[in-house]
Parts: structure tokens; sequence; C-alpha cells
């Protein structure tokens, strides 16, 4: 029991979510005695699904490992691979046994909102119903903190990412910038593709939209068009509301070009957007290297 407690107690003790579902790994690594644990997170949308490791640790292993937030989506899983998974998805717990005589044990992981991934044990025999229990508990537990964190990182209204959350984001990049600092993250990221880009963008005459057509028809301007940003740019980059009607975006891509694509497609596809009884609207876009 004690050491159950203390695994909670380190659980809750993050404020990162990568760090956390890394300690949400261990903690069930430790407890269990698997042969292996993972936690994936679905990303991508429509037809390509894909599966993103989020924190992988083997019996033997020291370091838990874990895809880049960066990653290029083609390279990862497809969906549909893993049928467990999936099933799991839907809010079921999977517990099968693989033809090597291993038990899969693959579990929901959800929010308020939605179900994002699934944990997956890979045991010497079935997990047993208690064991069962615990991992429902802690999931539990882990949920209400994403709960926590979910409130504290996000902007109420459109559920992006909020400006506190890009101060810290913001940091940790530069930090990890090429020639910036001796981190490993920083080394890491010191290669091919690893040049990173901060847009600004603003919804051109806001004040006349709520003026004319009140608040309430402003605000949900502003929830639309962060429904066509979260459309127009890929899952890992960062959006984030910085206040009133301006948002930010934190990418990483290898060209300039690129980055000025991404943007165009943005502002093309809010101007092409007909919003509820205004009609159409405009962004502007400025953005520069970091």
């Amino acid at each position: 029991m004690s050491e159950l407690v203390e695994h909670l107690a380190e659980l809750t003790g993050f404020r990162d979510r990568d760090v956390l579902d890394v300690t949400l790994a261990g903690a069930f690594r430790d407890l269990l005695r698997p042969r292996s644990v993972a936690i994936y997170r679905v990303v991508g949308d429509g037809e390509n699904l894909r599966w993103l490791t989020r924190a992988r640790l083997e019996e033997s292993d020291v370091v838990a490992t874990a895809d880049s937030a960066w990653v290029d989506l083609d390279h990862l899983p497809a969906a549909a691979d893993h049928p467990e998974r999936l099933l799991a998805l839907s809010g079921q717990t999977v517990i099968t046994s693989r033809e090597d005589g291993a038990g899969l044990s693959v579990f929901p992981l959800a929010t308020d909102r939605e179900v994002v991934g699934v944990l997956e044990l890979v045991t010497d025999g079935m997990l047993g119903p208690e064991a069962q229990r615990m991992v429902c508990s802690i999931l539990r537990i882990y949920r209400n903190f994403q709960g926590l964190l979910d409130y504290s990182e996000r902007d109420t209204l459109t559920g992006l990412l909020n400006r506190k959350t890009f101060d810290e984001s913001f940091l940790k990049i530069s930090s990890a910038l090429p020639g910036v600092g001796n981190s490993r993250d920083a080394r890491r990221s010191s290669g091919a593709g690893s040049r990173y880009w901060l847009g600004m963008i603003d919804i051109d005459h806001f004040k006349a939209v709520n003026d004319t057509y009140g608040h309430l028809i402003g605000d949900e301007v502003l929830l639309l068009l962060s429904r066509l940003m979260r459309s127009s740019f890929r899952f890992h980059d960062r959006l984030y509301r910085f206040g009133g009607e301006e948002f930010v975006v934190l990418m990483r891509c290898e060209s300039e070009a690129d980055a000025l694509g991404a943007f165009e497609r943005l502002r093309h596809n809010t101007l092409a957007y007909a919003f509820p009884q205004i009609g159409h609207i405009t962004v502007s876009v400025g953005f520069c290297e970091l």
C-alpha cells in the first residue's frame, strides 16, 4: 500500500504532461512487473489516425522511450494496425491473450471530454481482477489530474492553450534551439529540420464585430476560428489564444516556404468560411523564425 501511495504522490507532483505520462508508465511497471507497459495517444483525423507513443517501458529498460512531439504523422503506425487499441478508444477495457501466451490488457485513457489514448500492458499471464481494479482506480486519478491541468493550461472559450502555457513552451523551445544550452533536448534538436517558427494571428476589425453583433456572436467567431486553426495546422503544431482576438502558433518545419504555406492555408480557410450571421472575416498573420 505504501508503494502505491508513493507512486500516486509522484504522479500528481508534476505539471509537465510529458513527465506525467512517463511517471504513470513507470508506476505501473513497478507495481505490476509486466513485460512491457506503454501509453499511446491517437493523433491525426478522419481516416488517417495514428498511434503516438507517449511512454514505453520494457522489463529491462531504465529510461522510457517516446516519440518526438514533432514527429511526422506518416512515420507513426496506423490506428487500424492495432485493433485492441481501437476497441479501447470506444471506452472499453480489452483483456485478451496473445499467441505467445502473454496477457494483453488495454485500458482507455480519457479526459473529461473524450478518450484520447490507451494504456497497454503485456503481462506473463492474464491480468487478474484485483490488478484490473487497481489500474482503473489509478487511471481515474490520472484523469482527474489531467482535468486540473486542462483547466490551468487551456483557454476556457476556445480550448486552445492559454498565454501562460505559451510563455512556458516558448522558454522550453528556446532552450532547445541549436547552440543554446547543453541539455540533451538541445543536442537532440540540433539536426536538420529543427527550425522553429512563431506566428501571430489577429482577426481584422474584430471590435466592429462585437459592436455590431454583440459579444456573444464575437465569442462564437473566436470559437469557430479556433476550429479552423486546428484543421489548418498539423497535430503537433502548438496553438494558443494569446488574448482577445489574438492567437499564436509555435511550429517546426524545414523552410520559410513551408511555414508560409501553413499560415497561408489558415488565411485562405478563414476567408472561405461563412461565419453565422456575420458572413466572412479576414485575419492578418505575421511570422518569424526563432
